[in-house]
Parts: structure tokens; C-alpha cells; sequence
């Protein structure tokens, strides 16, 4: 039995000593799995959760809400009343009219009223438009809000995947520099160069591992200022896909600019204005209305119950029964200037909502053709970066090759090493602007923004 048990706790205690190989194995795995982040999650992401575009939808249900309230104001109000009152001292019988002295005195009153207007200058008619119009526009600001979050994404995402590229390509030229030198040394073993090309050699090799230190700190800059756009924790992790671009990169000839703009006419910017306008055309309505005549309607029920008469309270109700039906008129005559003056400024606010539609439009097209005009001039600077990055790598190679045997000093070697990273850095740039700019031109056009 001893046996048995020793048997069971060795076995036990194996599996104990083998969880921290297992746990450590199982790390890597979890790590590699991580999800990266594609540029539709991240707005997508941006839009579930970015504290504005909650604000700006709180509006649209308080829009909602007013357009109700509009609504339900064509409805009677109907208020009804109860009172009870007692009294001390001398009172009247309500009966014979007699005054009583020094006796408590009981009475309870009711009434039911309700009041609709008949017709008020079609002010209530305006008003659940002017409302509708309000709430229509308060659904654009969300969608204005969200479309300028999917271009401040989109532009902090290829900033990372340029900061990458950048780190990638300084890493490279890293291990060719640590190459050289380890050449270098032979041949200054081999007394084929002077030391002195190999001190310089080792101080490009310092400069290169400071332009990879820079470069890793502008990938965690640039990753930091994507995860504040999108409202992250500082301790979420977080990885980017980098998809290749190279695909969406094409000849580029420039857009029309009269065919972008008669696309993006449906921006929340151009269809705001032109509600606003809409809206205060409404306004002046209603101020209008002020100007007119109004009717209204109103009934009334009432009763009350008095105990200084000795009528039952239920025979007192039904006696003193006290219904009513007006009709009302109102006449507007003067009102101190206030409805003429109401109705100026509304006239001034047409006039300026009309002009702010012609400056929304006029706006819009200039931002167009920069757009275009930006595209035009990345794509110009990409195809001339590709020229010169190849032009680069043939004078580095060959310049590689006189250094290789002897017959070219350090430093020549290590500007033209120098001149092609930031060739190749600048190509980066001007591809990545250049996809930028692919994307403001898409959102012109109303189409997603994708990678």
C-alpha cells in the first residue's frame, strides 16, 4: 500500500515539474497568435467607440424626441383640477347667503379643461418640419464626425506602416555596414586599406544603429498616435497589418475635378448646409405665422360641494354642475415691433444660410482640386523616387566594388551608402502620401476607405 502511494505522488510531482515547460511553450504560440489590426477594424473600432461620435449620437435621439414633442403639440391638453378648503371664522351659506360666525367651514371644488388651437398661421405645421430638418442634420453631423475619423485613422495607420518600412530598411543597411566592417578588418589585416578606413567603417556602423534606435522610437511615436486616435489603453497590445500597397499603385493621370465634385455633393457637409438653408426658410414661416389671426378652442367641466348646505355631497355635485365651450379669437395688433422684427432677422438668416450653402460648395471644390493636385504631385515624386533609388543602388554597387578591392576610401563608400538609404527613405514617403491622397480622392468619390 506504502508502495503504491509513493508511486502516485512521484507521478503527481512529474506532471508539477513539466507545467513550467509547458506554460513556456504555450507563451510563444498565444504571442504569434495575436490578431493584428486591419484599417476597417481600426474604423470600425473608432466608430463603436469614440467618445464624440456617442455625443453627436445623443443629439440625434434628442432631435428625435423633439420632432415627437412637435408632433404631440397638435393634440388637446386637457388639465383637470381638485381642491379642498376649509375655513375658520365668518362664512356665507352658500344656500341662503346667510353669515354664519365662528364655525369651520368645509368646501371641495373639481374641474376638467381642455384647449386645442384651431389655427395659429401654420406655425405648428412649420415647426414639426423645421424640427424634422433639424434632426435630418443632426444625423449628418454624425456621419461628418465619423468620416473625418476615418481619415485621421487612416492617415495615423500608414504613418506606421511608413515607420516600418523606414525601420526595415535601416535594419538592412545595418547589416551591410556590419558586413563592411568585418570586411574591412580582413583587408586591414591584409594591409590591402589603411586603418584608417576602418575606424570610419565603425563610425557608420554607430550611425547606422542610432538611425535604427530613431527609427524603432518613430515606430513606437507612430503606433502610440494611431492607439490615442482610436481611444486605446496604454497597456493594450496592439499590431498593425501592412498590406502590400504595391497593388494599388498604378498609373495615375489625375482625377476630374468636376466629376469628383458632382460625386461628393452627397457629403454631410454640402447636404448640411443646404438643410440649414431649408430650415431657415421654415423659420421665416414661422414668424410669419405670428403675424396671423389665431382661433382656439377650449371645454371645461366643474362642480364643487359646499357642507354649509344639507344637500347630499353626490346631489351638490350633480346641481352644481358648471360646463363651458369658447371659442377664441386673436387678433395680433401690436406687439411693441417684436413680430416684424422677428420676422427681419429671419429674412437676414435666409440670406445668410444661402450663402453658407455657396460657401460649403465653393469650399468643397477647392479642397477637391488641392486633393487632386496633391495626388498629382506624389505620384510624380513616387515615379521619380523609383528612378533615383535605382540609380542609387547602381552607384552603391559599384562604389561597393572599388571599396571591396581596395581602391576606394571609407568615406566615399559611406556617403554613397548614406545618399541610397535616404533615397529609399524618401521613396517611401512620397508612396505613402501618394496612397493618402488615393484615399482622400475615394472619400470624394463616396467610396469606402479600404487598404
Amino acid at each position: 500500500m506504502f508502495v503504491k502511494e509513493n508511486v502516485i505522488y512521484l507521478s503527481i510531482m512529474k506532471i508539477f515539474y513539466k507545467l513550467p515547460v509547458l506554460f513556456l511553450l504555450f507563451i510563444p504560440v498565444s504571442l504569434s497568435a495575436q490578431k493584428s489590426w486591419s484599417l476597417e477594424e481600426c474604423i470600425k473600432y473608432a466608430w463603436d467607440n469614440n467618445l464624440i461620435v456617442k455625443q453627436k449620437e445623443i443629439s440625434v435621439y434628442q432631435s428625435k424626441n423633439n420632432v415627437l414633442q412637435s408632433k404631440m403639440d397638435y393634440i388637446p391638453s386637457v388639465n383637470a383640477s381638485l381642491s379642498h378648503s376649509m375655513n375658520w371664522g365668518r362664512s356665507v351659506n352658500m344656500q341662503d347667503l346667510e353669515i354664519i360666525e365662528n364655525k369651520l367651514s368645509q368646501s371641495t371644488s373639481a374641474s376638467l379643461n381642455a384647449s386645442i388651437d384651431i389655427f395659429e398661421g401654420l406655425k405648428k405645421t412649420n415647426t414639426v418640419k423645421s424640427k424634422k430638418v433639424l434632426e435630418e442634420m443632426s444625423e449628418l453631423e454624425v456621419t461628418r464626425i465619423k468620416n473625418q475619423l476615418s481619415l485621421q485613422i487612416s492617415k495615423g495607420y500608414l504613418e506606421v506602416m511608413l515607420a516600418k518600412e523606414i525601420l526595415q530598411t535601416a535594419k538592412q543597411n545595418l547589416v551591410s555596414i556590419e558586413e563592411q566592417v568585418a570586411r574591412t578588418g580582413k583587408l586591414v589585416d591584409a594591409g590591402s586599406v589603411a586603418y584608417s578606413s576602418l575606424l570610419e567603417m565603425k563610425s557608420q556602423l554607430a550611425a547606422e544603429r542610432v538611425q535604427v534606435v530613431s527609427a524603432q522610437n518613430q515606430v513606437r511615436s507612430a503606433l502610440l498616435n494611431l492607439k490615442q486616435l482610436l481611444d486605446l489603453s496604454n497597456d493594450t497590445n496592439f499590431e498593425i497589418e501592412t498590406p502590400d500597397l504595391g497593388v494599388m499603385i498604378s498609373e495615375f493621370h489625375g482625377e476630374s475635378v468636376d466629376n469628383l465634385y458632382t460625386r461628393s455633393k452627397d457629403l454631410p457637409e454640402i447636404k448640411s448646409a443646404s438643410l440649414n438653408f431649408r430650415n431657415s426658410q421654415l423659420l421665416l414661416s414661422i414668424a410669419k405665422g405670428s403675424s396671423y389671426p389665431s382661433i382656439s378652442f377650449s371645454a371645461g367641466y366643474g362642480t364643487y360641494y359646499s357642507d354649509q348646505r344639507e344637500e347630499l355631497i353626490m346631489d351638490q355635485f350633480n346641481d352644481n354642475r358648471n360646463p363651458s365651450v369658447t371659442f377664441g379669437l386673436r387678433i395680433p395688433i401690436f406687439n411693441n415691433w417684436q413680430t416684424n422684427t422677428s420676422i427681419k432677422n429671419a429674412r437676414l438668416g435666409v440670406r445668410s444660410a444661402e450663402i453658407d450653402v455657396r460657401t460649403a460648395e465653393q469650399t468643397l471644390y477647392k479642397e477637391i482640386q488641392q486633393a487632386n493636385n496633391d495626388a498629382l504631385a506624389y505620384f510624380e515624386k513616387y515615379k521619380a523616387g523609383i528612378d533615383n533609388v535605382k540609380s542609387m543602388e547602381e552607384s552603391f554597387r559599384y562604389v561597393q566594388q572599388k571599396f571591396e578591392i581596395g581602391i576606394l576610401n571609407a568615406t566615399d563608400y559611406t556617403v554613397a551608402k548614406t545618399n541610397l538609404f535616404k533615397a529609399m527613405s524618401e521613396l517611401s514617403q512620397a508612396k505613402y502620401q501618394f496612397v493618402f491622397q488615393l484615399k482622400i480622392l475615394d472619400y470624394y468619390k463616396g467610396l469606402p476607405i479600404t487598404l
